[in-house]
Order: structure tokens, then sequence, then C-alpha cells
């Protein structure tokens, strides 16, 4: 009899709880463990910010704005990276306002610098903790007095490794923008028919592109392509050593794939960028900078 009581308590509630499922909107199972919705997918955390709050420039003469403003001098308040001239622009004014400019940018470039410097001034860079730093460099390292001169690849590879690894131990979390290095050929071409400019490059302004600007002869050529690819295999250089580091962009060639033209040179030499080109380089940042990042 016992057992009788048992089996028909059982049988009572197992009904009641399946009555009690029929009853409920959602489903129900008399057994195993009760359903669970699958927890989504969390989104990665941009590594890019898109809106840095401080900016360090680091590079050469066209950073200093060399020959913009006045004859054979920097000019750095019209710089497409930290300038504060309103007609030029510059990526940290559209960055930081004008305000922001004054107390959170930093110039640390050098007329005449190559890339052997740059791990020094990545050093200084990142003293300043600064949220992006700007790099263009390598121009003068193309532009020496002979064509054999020219700072090899793989010194130049090894130069801007180091120079990454000096902002990485200071400045682990601060982003690179990374420039191309000009077309120099491009900006013989544009300058070789200005007297003044032949004038001036007379000087040694980049002589292994620039000098006997009027010989079209076949060796000319050769030097000047010579030249040219050099530049090309710098920014294979930037492209890749930039590529292993998560906070940097390259901008693409942009910049050496820019056509610049008389209004964009400086009217004293034809060959550095005047107002016009700084300003046509601070867009070109700024595209590049505030980009959306592109999917993993």
């Amino acid at each position: 009899m016992r057992g009788s009581r048992r089996f028909r308590t059982n049988v009572a509630a197992a009904g009641a709880a399946l009555l009690l499922c029929a009853g409920a909107l959602t489903g129900c199972e008399t057994a195993g463990p009760a359903a669970t919705k699958p927890k989504p997918t969390p989104r990665p955390t941009p590594v890019w910010d898109r809106t840095p709050a401080s900016v360090a420039a680091v590079g050469d003469s066209i950073t200093r704005a060399f020959d913009a403003c006045a004859v054979l001098a920097d000019c750095p308040e019209v710089s497409w990276a930290t300038g504060t001239d309103t007609a030029v622009n510059s990526l940290a004014l559209r960055l930081l306002g004008a305000e922001g400019v004054a107390d959170r940018s930093w110039n640390l470039a050098r007329t005449g610098a190559r890339m052997a410097e740059l791990p020094g001034q990545m050093t200084r860079a990142g003293a300043r903790k600064p949220e992006l730093v700007t790099v263009m460099m390598g121009a003068n390292d193309a532009c020496r007095d002979r064509v054999e001169l020219m700072t090899p690849v793989e010194e130049f590879r090894a130069d801007f490794e180091a120079a990454l690894a000096a902002l990485r131990r200071t400045a682990p979390k601060a982003q690179v923008y990374v420039s191309s290095v000009p077309d120099l050929k491009r900006l013989w071409s544009q300058g070789k028919d200005n007297p003044m400019g032949r004038q001036v490059w007379k000087l040694g302004i980049c002589a292994s592109m620039l000098a006997d600007a009027e010989d079209l002869s076949a060796s000319a050529d050769r030097r000047r392509s010579l030249v040219r690819d050099r530049v090309v295999a710098y920014n294979t250089v930037l492209e890749e050593v930039c590529a292993n580091d998560r906070r940097c962009r390259y901008d693409g060639g942009a910049v050496f794939g820019f056509r610049f033209d008389g209004r964009q040179l400086s009217p004293w030499d034809w060959f550095h960028p005047s107002r016009n080109g700084q300003a046509r380089l601070a867009e070109i940042a700024h595209r590049q900078v505030t980009a959306p990042e592109p999917p993993a």
C-alpha cells in the first residue's frame, strides 16, 4: 500500500508539471538543464583613435616648412603637421583646434635630417606622451651629392625599426602616421623649366636628382631614375615596417602619388612645398588619420 501511495503521488506531481508547462508562454522540458540564450559576441574595440588629443611631428625640412615663407628659412607656423596658419589648416589644427595646437602639439623635425636621426627624434617625441606622432622622413636619404651616397635600403629599414622601437619604450600606445616620401623626380620635372629654380638648385639642393637640371641625356635620366627607384624602395620599407605595428598607419603612397605643380612648390627653390603644398599635405594626412579602421 505504501508503494501504491508513492506511485500515485509521483503521477500526480508529473501531471501538475505538464499542466504548468502547457500554460507557459515558452516551452519547457521536464528533464535536463534549462535552455539558455547564447551570449552576443562583443565587438572588438578599435585600436586606432580617429580623434587623438595631442600631436608630435618628427621628420625633416618638409615638416619644418623650409622655404615656404622666406628663402632658406624654416617656417613651422605653416607646417602641414603642426602649423598654426589657418590658410594651411594643419593636421594638428584640424584635430585639436587653435588652443590645442598651442598646448598639445610639438614640431621636433629638423631641416636636413635623415632616417638615421629618427630614433633620437622619436625618443624626444615619446617623452611628450603624444597620442599621435606624424613621420615624414626619407627625402634627404635620397637627396645626396651623388647617387652613390644615398642611404642603403637595409640601413634605412634598420633605422626606421629602431625609431619605432624607441617610441614604444616611452609611449607604447602612441599612434603613428607615416607619410610616404614624395616623388623627387616629379619635383624635378615641375621645376626644371623655371630659371630661378635652376639657379637655386645649383647651390646643391638634392644634387643626386636636381644637378644639371637641363641635361636630358640618357645618362642623366638613368641617374634620376636610380634616385626615384631608391625612393620607391624606401616607401616599401615604410609600409612593411609600419604594418608590423598595430598602432601605425602608412599613407598608402598618397604623398608619393600627389602631383605637385607650380602652385604647391616654393617660389624660392621650386622643390620644397609652398604654403599651398603644405595645405595639400595637411589634407592628405587628415584624410588618412580620420579614416575608419578597416574590418579585420
